[in-house]
This record gives C-alpha cells, sequence and structure tokens, in this order.
C-alpha cells in the first residue's frame, strides 16, 4: 500500500506531528486511556522504549496540543477535531503499519529541530 492512501488528514498530522515510531505508539497507548495519567517512565517501560526519548516524545505531543501535562503526567487530551484524526490514524495504522513507519522514517530529521528553534514556548 502506498502513501496515497493514507487519508490527507492523517498524512498531514504524521508530517507535522510525529517525528518517531515510539511518538505515535505514545500517542495511540495514550489514545487508549484517556482517563489514566501517566509519567514518561511508565509509558517508556510500556513501549519498550528509552525514557529520555520517551519524554521527548511526550513533550513534544503536549505541546502540539494532542496531550494534557500536569505536573510530570501526561493524559490524552486533543481537540474534538484533532482526536478525529488521531482516531483515523489508529484506524490507519492498524492497516497500513509499514505505510505509516516509512512516511515517519522518511522525514527530514534536521528539519524539524531547526524550525523548532524558532517556536515560542512556556517553559
Amino acid at each position: 500500500m502506498s502513501e496515497e492512501l493514507l487519508s490527507e488528514e492523517v498524512r498531514d498530522l504524521i508530517l507535522r506531528h510525529i517525528d518517531t515510531v515510539a511518538q505515535l505508539e505514545a500517542l495511540l497507548f495514550l489514545r487508549e486511556r484517556p482517563a489514566e495519567e501517566w509519567d514518561a517512565i511508565a509509558v517508556a517501560k510500556r513501549l519498550y522504549a528509552p525514557p529520555a526519548e520517551m519524554g521527548a516524545a511526550l513533550a513534544g505531543l503536549a505541546s502540539a496540543g494532542f496531550l494534557r501535562r500536569q505536573n510530570q503526567l501526561y493524559r490524552y487530551a486533543p481537540t474534538s477535531s484533532d482526536g478525529a484524526t488521531v482516531d483515523a490514524l489508529a484506524k490507519a495504522y492498524a492497516r497500513q503499519l509499514i505505510t505509516i513507519t516509512n512516511l515517519i522514517h522518511s522525514k527530514p530529521r534536521g528539519i524539524r529541530a531547526f524550525s523548532d528553534a524558532f517556536k515560542f514556548r512556556k517553559d
């Protein structure tokens, strides 16, 4: 299956907000547990990912508006339109795992880091 079979919304979400497969897995993991709060270490253990990588992944998802962060705990809390797109992403990932992981891996890494340098953040 090719990238063209992904909806434009799903493809755009991946290209704009998902930098690693671990980040995608974290988003989908928390989506399945919307009433629960998790810290980065617990998510990392559940998904067999390095804690530092998971911390960065969750922070990125929170700054993109998919997660709510309170203290060091994260909870799935997207806007209603983002929630619908994440639901579509979850369905697509179940059917098109290779297509989606290839799309994530094909993204240029340096461009995202460069553009992030110009974002204003509340730290």
